[in-house]
């Protein structure tokens, strides 16, 4: 045979490999197959437009991956970054059925979507990174908990309640005591559905919905590690992170890394973080919030099934994103370094109180004087009180100094409106 002649039949070789059914599996048993993720007719299908999504465009951008968005809204941050765009309520199913239809592998940025239309899909041979099994338990916050005690995880105390009248009667009947942590079962996030309880004036305004009570437990540090695992059965962690919250709206203000904790305690963090990713058999990037308590014990907060505000460090401080590594754990390509290349510490930047209506990042300009220092902008048109509209990454040999130049940055940018 010719050598243009062998060219082409391993081009068409390739082609047999590379296009349009969602039942096709793309790794297949040929190890070239891979290669047509990327400047090829795949078609990556993702739920959620929003920040989370819109970093991770610049991923599918970088490889050339075809991607195509579903999220409620037209002008949400993806909507003019992606390949294809369209308008749909992630929690009905029709409208995620049938985008899903349209895709050949379904991946995430929220998990506030539509499980069954998920397991539909998988049935039909759709591929869903996460699978909708994991994705139905950390769905709700009182299946997590029961996930934790089930599987000897350690998580603070709990109690489950099916509506709030069920937590006035335990209180009542002295079940329960002041003072917990009361948490929405469902889609609670940034602050919202989870309120510190103290008297019953603070039940005073909480919804007459699923919940959970946990123990206030006292804590030294608030930790989050990021678990990528692949279907090639490789499992890698993030180092720990120390996150710092504010007061009043429970927001992540401040993510560092590395945690400022004895190497011990960040050993046990990442061991915990990994028991819990095996344990769900969870594919993708999974998101461990956890406490250290005053005796050095890990304690899971909750999790998240996707990229997450802790590994927004990681655009600038490590060798691979946590955006890259999700692409590559829904691909199942080869996991990236998870290691930092330097210090590196994420600021919110969040709307500010009192200013609500057209945004303006105010003395951005002087923060970009700072070596070490680079602004995300979500491209939110709008800001009110404590919405996420962009963070900050500082990067720093010396994490201690990071968190000066940090707190100068933070100080400095102002969210406001016109």
């Amino acid at each position: 045979m010719s050598t243009a002649l062998s060219k082409t039949a391993a081009h068409l070789e390739l082609q047999i490999f590379s296009v349009q059914s969602n039942n096709l599996d793309y790794f297949c048993e040929k190890p070239n197959a891979v290669l047509n993720y990327f400047s090829s007719d795949f078609k990556l299908g993702v739920l959620g437009g929003g920040q989370l999504g819109r970093m991770l465009l610049r991923e599918t951008q970088k490889f050339d991956i075809y991607t195509a968005i579903l999220d409620a809204s037209s002008q949400a941050p993806c909507a003019a970054h992606c390949n294809e765009f369209h308008v749909g309520d992630l929690l009905d199913y029709d409208a995620v059925y049938n985008f899903g239809k349209k895709v050949d592998v379904l991946t995430i940025e929220i998990e506030k979507v539509n499980i069954d239309a998920l397991e539909d899909l998988e049935k039909e041979g759709v591929k869903v990174i996460p699978k909708p099994s994991s994705l139905r338990i950390i769905q709700s916050k009182a299946r997590q908990k029961h996930f934790y005690t089930d599987h000897n995880i350690g998580t603070a105390p709990f109690s489950h309640y099916a509506y709030l009248e069920e937590l006035h009667h335990s209180l009542e009947n002295s079940i329960i005591d002041f003072p917990f942590v009361w948490k929405s079962a469902r889609f609670g996030y940034d602050g919202n559905g989870v309120k510190i309880v103290r008297s019953y004036a603070d039940l005073d305004g909480l919804p007459n919905v699923e919940c959970i009570t946990e123990k206030l437990i006292p804590f030294k540090n608030e930790l989050a590690v990021i678990v990528a695992r692949n279907e090639r059965g490789e499992s890698k962690t993030y180092p720990v992170v120390e996150m710092e919250f504010h007061p009043e709206a429970n927001q992540v203000e401040y993510v560092i890394c590395p945690a400022r904790i004895d190497e011990e305690v960040a050993t046990k963090a990442r061991k915990v973080a990994l028991k819990v990713a095996d344990d769900l058999n969870f594919i993708g990037l999974l998101a461990v919030e956890m406490f250290q308590t005053e005796e050095d014990e890990i304690l899971i907060n909750e999790i998240a099934p996707r990229t997450h505000n802790s590994g927004h460090y990681s655009i600038e401080a490590s060798y691979t994103s946590q955006f890259e590594q999700h692409i590559r754990t829904v691909l199942n390509l080869p996991l990236g370094n998870t290691d930092s290349k330097v210090a590196g510490i994420m600021v919110n930047l969040v709307g500010a109180e009192g200013y609500s209506g057209d945004v303006v990042y105010e003395n951005i300009d002087k923060v970009l004087e700072i070596d070490g220092v680079t602004p995300h902008i979500y491209g939110k048109k709008q800001t009110r009180p404590f919405r996420k509209m962009g963070h900050v990454t500082i990067v720093h040999e010396d994490v201690n100094e990071a968190r000066k130049i940090a707190q100068e940055v933070k100080q400095t940018i102002k969210v406001i409106s016109k």
